[in-house]
């Protein structure tokens, strides 16, 4: 949020915004003290949560400020000032006046003189900098300002360092751009200003003061032509083109002295063992040149040489003379030789129609997959007027798709080796279903499938569900009982969106030691098969394949990364490199939908990571948003306490997943768990005064139920004890009974009651937990009406998940709420109403009820907006008043988007073998 000219941070009276980037934003402030102007950068409060992390941030910011040289911006003072909500902190900097190096650059080059005199002071300023040891890491024209006499001053200087947390100090394979960026938590997340990178910080590799030195000489060669040397449309083009186009020095003005030329070859050499190694050289040859040594300046030529950077001998000046008369016969010959050798096709990108009148379904996992010989699509859609999701087929080669019969409710489709088959997970059941239509065949049981493939020796390799402690089966394509595949091992709780690899002497698969605070910083690993120690191969992706080209693929916040893998030694033999920017993702459940065919097509959805972090919004029931809370974060199942001031939610952070209390009117953020297990899933008491939810922090492995006061006071309660898997969802009214979901091996996910005895001054004891609800089905989600007569909940009893209404405690009737589909109903307390999501919209259902019926009206969704589903986690709750929700937003400008296309990308592997290098299959 900007903060107001006249406000005051301590003793700094803001004047105005001087600019914002992804480490906060900068003003121009009034030192009262000192009687001066300063540049205030006002930065974003989640550096600093952790006393270590503070005192990290502040021994940088001392060894910077230790910095003083008349071509560096100096940092004066790093502040904390209180605030009512939580405290700011400030890093006031000496205010550069000037102009900004890349705005001079936009509207043409810079004179050769002006090029030399900079780029001068830029070598000056740096040498003093890495002779203390400190590295820019962020050089690039925006972190140069000018003055109106000529002077240069560096901007950020070493504050990439600085905003560093201690994960990327312990593995320095993340650089950093504070003026980008605003965190990087993860391996083989690459940010900062790409066209600026060195080849080395590009691939996450360590840096040191010779990616200063590249930089330089990138920053140089932009001021000379006046266009950026690497660009493409996107970041993950832009560092393809640092890591492999050749550097164009014929683009260089005439007037260019060979001196500077030579200078710049030496900064560009992709090898850093090959670069020039001190900048210091660099100050020295260009002092030379501008001085004239040889008349440089005026005849375009220098034969004096700088310590580091020799002139070119006669043989190096005629040696591209030779080259050149080579390659020109070459090129003579290659036309007419009948062997001359194909071009590498460039890769096409096109944006497809689906084909059909309607929508491709995300929330249900990968929606869109490709046949292996690449002439078939499937996906999974919703017609436009409504009903159920469904396989709709298309092949390549002709427009119209066709939806397959006996495929409603499915989810998660998948070929067979041949193409001529389609398995898909639907009614709890794994099943499969010929490309040219006929009935469905079921295979086995499957409830919440998160990933299978087609084996080609005939059997199919799935996870059977979604909760944790389950590892990958396997079972016959005929269909059969399933087997065991494989066990978990140490650390991991999950095992997802399985691949046997070719030749069937391994498997590749996401594995995590959690299942519900996303899967970003998951890992992707390999197990030798029968048996062998497994390998992680990534750490920080999910969604692993492994391609013919050579490679395995995997997506991080979004970005499809690759790398080049050795099918034999079954190890990554390069680093991962970006490939492909936005692509749909749920982190938190269901994975990224992008596929590919085994010759070389890529079809992926467009768009953002989905559950990561994000602010929460306000949505009333007309469908207008506004922020509730600004600051992002990796949130989940939200909910409002009764009095509608407080909201539980859970939050991810570092692979932690605890509970946190928001107070909303107070813009005030408060951890309410601590344990180093995984705490998750707040029902508040009725009276406001506990929070339920589920831990597995006593036995480390199974989720059970606790409770504590939700002012943070006195010690956690357990409820109960069980060896199945619980999660806490709604108290009654009345205070005496909490409808929790158990995870039962026979018949799933069940509801249950636990009874709550005593009072607060005679102390609390759980009762004995009673089966409400347990059917061979999934019922999940209770949730307990105002008056406590009623339990809503959901279920797949129909063949997809739908809301129902039972009498508490029951017996009774059984009513079905939801028509098309629905999930975590939510009751209103000022209204005789119930709501429901359905894909994204939330659904108002006006009821009415007497002692033995309850009569629901037609749904009716709110007009215009929409959330974002999560999958299994709730991502909308609605305030006390019934008259707005919380929210999670949807990702893209407009909130109503029907996913009517995706983006083929055809060649793709001849683009990964260019970017990423190639391995051996």
């Amino acid at each position: 949020m900007t903060i107001a000219a006249g406000t005051r941070l301590g003793p700094y009276e803001v004047l105005s915004l001087l600019g914002a980037g992804g480490m906060g934003e900068v003003y121009r402030a009034r030192d009262a003290k000192l009687a001066r102007d300063v540049a205030v950068k006002v930065l974003p409060e989640d550096l600093f949560e952790g006393e270590e992390r503070k005192q990290r941030f502040e021994r940088e910011a001392r060894l910077l400020a230790s910095l003083n040289h008349p071509g560096i911006a100096a940092i004066y003072s790093f502040e904390e000032i209180p605030s009512s909500s939580s405290n700011r902190h400030l890093l006031v900097m000496e205010l550069a006046e000037g102009e900004s190096l890349d705005k001079k650059i936009a509207s043409s080059a810079l004179s050769l003189e002006e090029s030399l005199s900079f780029a001068r002071q830029i070598a000056e300023a740096l040498e003093a900098a890495h002779e203390r040891g400190i590295v820019h890491r962020d050089l690039k024209p925006a972190n140069v300002v000018v003055s109106g006499e000529g002077r240069v001053k560096l901007l950020d200087f070493g504050l990439a360092k600085a905003f560093e947390t201690e994960a990327t100090t312990s593995s320095p394979s993340i650089s950093i751009s504070p003026t980008l960026t605003a965190r990087a938590t993860a391996a083989g997340m690459i940010l900062g200003t790409a066209a600026y990178m060195a080849p080395e910080q590009a691939r996450g590799k360590p840096v040191d003061k010779r990616a200063d030195v590249w930089a330089f000489g990138v920053v140089l060669f932009e001021m000379l032509t006046g266009k950026r040397l690497f660009q493409g449309e996107t970041v993950s083009d832009t560092l393809a083109a640092v890591l492999r186009d050749p550097v164009d020095f014929g683009k260089l003005p005439p007037s260019t002295p060979p001196s500077v030329r030579v200078l710049l070859e030496r900064c560009l050499e992709r090898d850093p063992k090959q670069r020039l190694q001190a900048i210091g050289e660099s100050r020295i040859a260009l002092e030379r040149t501008i001085a004239g040594t040889s008349g440089a300046m005026s005849a375009g030529t220098d034969s004096g040489s700088a310590v580091g950077v020799a002139a070119p001998s006669p043989e190096r000046r005629a040696f591209p003379w030779a080259v050149g008369v080579a390659i020109g016969a070459l090129a003579v010959l290659a036309v007419w030789m009948p062997w001359k050798k194909a071009p590498r096709p460039a890769p096409i990108r096109i944006s497809g129609e689906l084909g059909a009148d309607a929508s491709l379904v995300t929330e249900l996992g990968p929606g869109a997959v490709l046949s292996p010989d690449g002439t078939l699509l499937a996906f999974v859609a919703q017609k436009t007027g409504g009903g159920s999701a469904q396989i709709w087929v298309r092949r390549l080669d002709q427009l119209p798709a066709a939806p397959l019969a006996g495929t409603e409710g499915a989810r998660e489709p998948f070929f067979s080796p041949d193409g001529k088959w389609i398995g898909f997970s639907a009614d709890g059941k794994l099943k499969k279903v010929s490309v040219t239509g006929g009935a469905a065949v079921v295979l086995c049981e499957a409830q919440n499938l998160r990933g299978a493939f087609w084996t080609e020796d005939g059997s199919i390799v799935f996870l059977p569900n979604s909760g944790p402690g389950v590892a990958l089966l396997r079972v016959p394509a005929a269909g059969g009982k399933p087997e065991p595949f494989t066990k978990l091992e140490e650390g991991e709780v999950t095992q997802r969106w399985p691949q046997v690899l070719p030749g069937g002497k391994a498997i590749l698969y996401t594995g995590h030691a959690t299942t519900s605070s996303g899967f970003e910083d998951a890992n992707i690993v390999v197990q030798p098969l029968p048996k062998g120690p497994r390998k992680i191969l990534q750490r920080g992706g999910y969604h692993g394949r492994y391609l013919p080209s050579g490679h395995i693929v995997y997506v991080h916040e979004s970005t499809l990364f690759a790398a080049p893998f050795d099918l034999g030694r079954l190890e990554l033999t390069g680093p991962p490199v970006p490939v492909v920017e936005g692509i749909a993702s749920t982190p938190n459940s269901v994975g990224s939908n992008f596929a590919f065919s085994d010759d070389g097509t890529l079809v992926y959805l467009p768009g953002k990571s989905v559950g990561a972090a994000s602010p929460i919004h306000w949505m009333d029931r007309e469908g207008k948003t506004s922020v509730l809370r600004s600051a992002p974060s990796a949130w989940n199942d939200i909910r409002f306490s009764p009095d509608g001031q407080k909201i539980a939610l859970d939050v991810t952070d570092g692979g932690q997943t605890d509970i946190w209390v928001y107070e909303w009117a107070r813009d005030t953020m408060s951890r309410f768990t601590f344990d180093l297990a995984e705490d998750s899933h707040a029902a508040w008491a009725p009276d406001g005064k506990r929070i339920a939810f589920a831990s597995a922090r006593a036995d480390k492995a199974v989720t059970n139920l606790y409770w504590q006061r939700a002012d943070g006071t006195g010690d956690v309660q357990r409820l109960t004890e069980s060896k199945v898997r619980q999660i806490s969802t709604s108290f009654h009214p009345g205070g005496r009974s909490l409808a929790f979901m158990e995870q039962d091996p026979k018949t799933s996910w069940d509801i249950m009651i636990l009874p709550i005895e005593g009072d607060e001054a005679a102390g609390f004891k759980p009762g004995k937990p009673t089966v409400f609800l347990n059917s061979p089905f999934i019922e999940v989600w209770p949730e307990f009406s105002p008056d406590g007569r009623w339990l809503a909940y959901m279920s797949n009893e129909s063949g997809r998940y739908e809301v129902y209404v039972r009498p508490f405690p029951g017996p009774g009737g059984k009513w079905q709420i939801s028509t098309e589909g629905g999930g975590f109903p939510t009751w209103s307390r000022a209204s005789r109403e119930l709501f429901f999501g359905q894909d994204g919209k939330i659904m108002a259902v006006p009821y009415s009820a007497d002692a033995a019926s309850f009569r629901a009206e037609k749904p009716q969704p709110l007009s215009g907006g929409r959330y974002s589903p999560t999958g299994p986690f709730r991502a909308f709750d609605l305030h006390p008043d019934g008259k707005r929700f919380a929210i999670l937003k949807p990702p893209d400008s407009q909130a109503d988007v029907r996913h009517d296309k995706v983006v083929f990308v055809f060649n793709f592997f001849d683009e990964l073998r260019r970017v990423a290098g190639t391995g051996k299959k």
